[in-house]
């Protein structure tokens, strides 16, 4: 038994796709599932009325604009392994969304846009990469399109970044020239030829020798010499592929491709599944737990309410990160104390569910929330009591006052705006004084307004009205016994509470923070919270 989950932890993989927007990350993750069998015929995210939209983008409004705003989870079977991918949201105003996925991830892949390099969503996404310590892989995207020079793509990387280089294979040529990669550990040429399938977009590969006088008939003299240069230049200058400084977030592997055209995918998936790990040991407040030896825990890292319409539900997505989860045994709910049964488990493929019975240590799954549950709580076996360390919640920017239209609807729009704030992509404050009747919004960015305001329409039938206020910081108080209301200094200062009480005050600048700690003395304002 002992072995079969050792086995079955040991074949997974979990991990977070991360870029800029546009970069062509949606696309590759359908590519993903079209060579696991997942999908039949994979969507492009630009789509036409009657074509596919992408499989993970479900929510009305990212049909809508083309993007993805809610992380979303999949798994699919490959070559012996089985994958988790957990696609983020690329959109800026959503990053909160993406830090958190990226608690649950094991590892990240980087995609680029080869004619654009390091972008500036990138960076923010790289650094809490950085920050977390999980290995990154680069997947550079739209070869087939005009590039920018390959060795200044790397330095790109290098200096913005950060972070050291190796690539793994090479492009020959980009755009229209754009003819295959060099595989420099095989020593191979893959080559590229693009073809439109039933409107679905892929390259006819052959795959030949460095010398073989049969790539010189497809490899023109120019694109040849330039390539052989290049191998000789990155033989003698790149990095060396060190796994050690891979995994610990120091050196990216690289490899070229194009997405739409499904180049490069298999290659890239064949290295990334040789070189990562299976999951590894997590920290909890009691140390290290080991995720084949222990027995089952996990972490909530994102709750989404509403994903069927039929049913108005909410699922708190975990990750496990220890042993084997089993539907029919009790488990123990750290935060609340509770013993429950987790009901409702389920793998979701986007928005399409299936009811599973166990799940292994690297596994995400799905389950029905009654609302006990909170972003960062930990689930283990009865009997351990320790809890994984908490996701920061991270400083709001932009607050908006919301009245609501319809008091008779004052119901419908308390558990809407308390769900999407559970959700963790609002923040919602009261002042002291008023009620829910006076509710304060805050979001990282400004989208998440609109979001807000099309959900609460479209899902819970409340009418409101957004009116911006004119605070850009928020600082939690340290001490939550603090009276805020007796603090000296306070005009144009806005105390509130959150959720649970705690108290904060909303400043127009920076300048009104360090006056506010001036004047009162031991004071202590903190930028983000750890849940």
């Amino acid at each position: 038994m002992a072995d079969n989950i050792k086995s079955e932890i040991e074949k997974r993989r979990t991990f977070a796709i991360i870029s800029h927007p546009d970069a062509g990350k949606t696309t590759l993750t359908e590519k993903f599932l079209l060579y696991g069998g997942a999908i039949n015929t994979a969507g492009s995210v630009k789509g036409k009325a009657n074509s596919k939209y992408a499989v993970s983008d479900w929510m009305e409004i990212e049909k809508e604009r083309g993007i993805s705003v809610t992380s979303s989870v999949m798994q699919f079977n490959y070559d012996g392994f089985c994958i988790n991918i957990l696609d983020t949201p690329g959109h800026q105003d959503f990053s909160e969304d993406t830090y958190r996925t990226l608690m649950a991830a094991d590892s990240a892949v980087m995609v680029i846009d080869a004619s654009k390099g390091v972008e500036a969503q990138t960076i923010k996404l790289f650094k809490v990469c950085v920050m977390l310590h999980i290995p990154i892989f680069t997947f550079i995207n739209k070869m087939d399109r005009d590039a920018k020079d390959s060795f200044e793509l790397l330095d790109d990387i290098e200096t913005v970044l950060g972070i050291r280089t190796c690539p793994i294979n090479w492009p020959i040529g980009s755009g229209k020239e754009f003819k295959g990669i060099f595989d420099r550990k095989a020593k191979t040429v893959r080559t590229f030829e693009a073809v439109s399938t039933g409107g679905a977009k892929s390259a006819a590969e052959t795959d030949y020798s460095i010398d073989d006088p049969e790539l010189k008939k497809i490899v023109p003299d120019n694109l040849y010499e330039q390539l052989v240069e290049e191998i000789e230049l990155l033989d003698g200058a790149s990095d060396e592929l060190d796994m050690d400084k891979v995994s610990k977030g120091e050196l990216s592997p690289v490899f070229f491709g194009s997405a739409l055209n499904t180049f490069g995918i298999e290659i890239f998936l064949k290295y990334f599944l040789e070189m990562t790990s299976s999951p590894l040991p997590r920290m909890s407040n009691e140390g290290l737990i080991d995720p084949i030896t222990e027995p089952f825990s996990a972490f909530v890292f994102k709750i989404q309410a509403n994903m069927n319409k039929a049913h108005r539900d909410r699922i708190a997505f975990m990750r496990v990160c220890s042993g084997k989860f089993d539907a029919d045994k009790d488990v123990y709910h750290v935060q609340s104390g509770r013993k429950l049964k987790l009901s409702q488990p389920q793998q979701i493929m986007a928005q399409d569910r299936q009811v599973i019975q166990e799940a292994y240590a690297g596994d995400v799954i799905g389950v029905f929330d009654p609302g006990i549950f909170s972003i960062g709580d930990t689930i283990t076996m009865p009997g351990h009591k320790y809890e994984y360390e908490g996701i920061p919640t991270f400083a709001p920017e932009h607050f908006c006052r919301v009245i609501q239209l319809n008091s008779m609807k004052r119901k419908q729009f308390v558990k809407g705006i308390t769900q999407i704030a559970q959700e963790g992509a609002i923040q919602i404050f009261q002042e002291f004084t008023a009620g829910m009747s006076e509710i304060i919004v805050g979001v990282v960015g400004v989208l998440q307004f609109d979001v807000l305001k099309y959900r609460l329409e479209n899902e819970y039938g409340c009418e409101i009205r957004l009116e911006s206020l004119p605070y850009e910081y928020i600082r939690w108080v340290g001490d939550p016994s603090t009276d805020v209301t007796k603090l000296k200094r306070m005009n144009n200062v806005k105390a509130v509470k959150d959720m649970k009480g705690n108290p904060l005050l909303l400043f127009v600048n920076e300048w009104m923070i360090r006056m506010v700690l001036e004047d009162n003395e031991g004071l202590e304002l903190l930028e983000f919270k750890k849940n």
